[in-house]
């Protein structure tokens, strides 16, 4: 089944049907975005890299600043594995939001009683989200802007809901600026690969999205700080395979069907590590305060 992008529904399939499958979860935890290697980069287990990662952005974002109980929107929170950290660790009232019912029925049975009162999720388009302005004390978004159509309107929701004073924290996997230094016929395809592959519209370049941040009519003047986290994050790509190898009761307790989704999805991940070790793609993180 192709997994092209076509309009969102055809991301609330993917992640409906990569939920379903289970096998992400039983190879990758409960945290399915790509982990913390520190700088430079240091061996280390992959799920322990995953969890690094969640301490490092609320490091340098600054939202471990913020005092317990702060109203925290996890805006394409997964099966809740960030939100669940962000709760347990950090004391915020969490609600996270995905456009899969799959995920948030699977992030709902993953959260554990005692987390229940700081830990809520809800299906959601975050192109439309469905809050009052300036609902929330922090923002957080992690590898969600690819699947978004519209890269501005992704950035002015993040932002309409966020309060004076507010904290974002957002990280992206963002393609090389092709206005300076176009791509080549190879990069070319292995672009679309990315894109087709993986239910992408398209991915914004780092300074392209901090430019939807910045100039979004709900900016009120915050100025977006960057960084590219691309060298610390690398290992994640080839780590995701050799999980295969270190969990095989995972991939085989699904039997044959679990071995061939397996294989589907190596080709992609070893595109997405020659893409980041060339520099076709980069990881940018992005934080901000919003003027109160």
């Amino acid at each position: 089944m192709s997994r092209a992008y076509t309009n969102s529904s055809s991301v609330a399939r993917a992640y409906d049907n990569w939920t379903n499958d289970a096998l992400l979860e039983r190879l990758w935890g409960d945290h399915i975005h790509l982990g913390h290697y520190g700088s430079p980069p240091r061996r280390r287990d992959f799920r322990g890299a995953k969890v690094d990662f969640v301490h490092a952005l609320v490091r340098w974002s600054g939202l471990d600043k913020l005092p317990r109980g702060s109203r925290l929107l996890d805006v394409g929170c997964g099966i809740g594995g960030s939100a669940r950290i962000l709760a347990a660790d950090y004391g915020f009232d969490v609600l996270g939001i995905s456009i899969s019912q799959a995920q948030i029925a699977r992030a709902k049975a993953l959260t554990p009683e005692q987390l229940s009162d700081h830990c809520h999720f809800a299906v959601m388009d975050a192109l439309a989200l469905g809050f009052d302005d300036h609902r929330f004390d922090a923002v957080w978004s992690v590898e969600a802007c690819p699947h978004m159509a519209d890269k501005q309107r992704y950035a002015d929701e993040l932002l309409r809901v966020l309060r004076p004073g507010g904290l974002l924290a957002v990280a992206d996997w963002n393609r090389r600026d092709d206005t300076q230094t176009p791509l080549s016929p190879l990069e070319r395809w292995v672009m679309r690969r990315l894109l087709d592959d993986w239910a992408h519209p398209e991915f914004a370049s780092i300074e392209g999205l901090r430019g939807h941040l910045q100039d979004s009519n709900h900016a009120d003047g915050v100025r977006v700080a960057i960084a590219d986290w691309s060298k610390p994050t690398l290992p994640s790509w080839i780590d995701s395979i050799l999980e295969g190898l270190r969990r095989p009761a995972a991939v085989l307790g699904l039997g044959p069907r679990g071995v061939v989704l397996g294989l589907r999805e190596v080709p992609t991940i070893l595109l997405m590590h020659w893409a980041f070790t060339t520099g076709l793609m980069q990881f940018g993180v992005f934080k901000g305060q919003k003027p109160g």
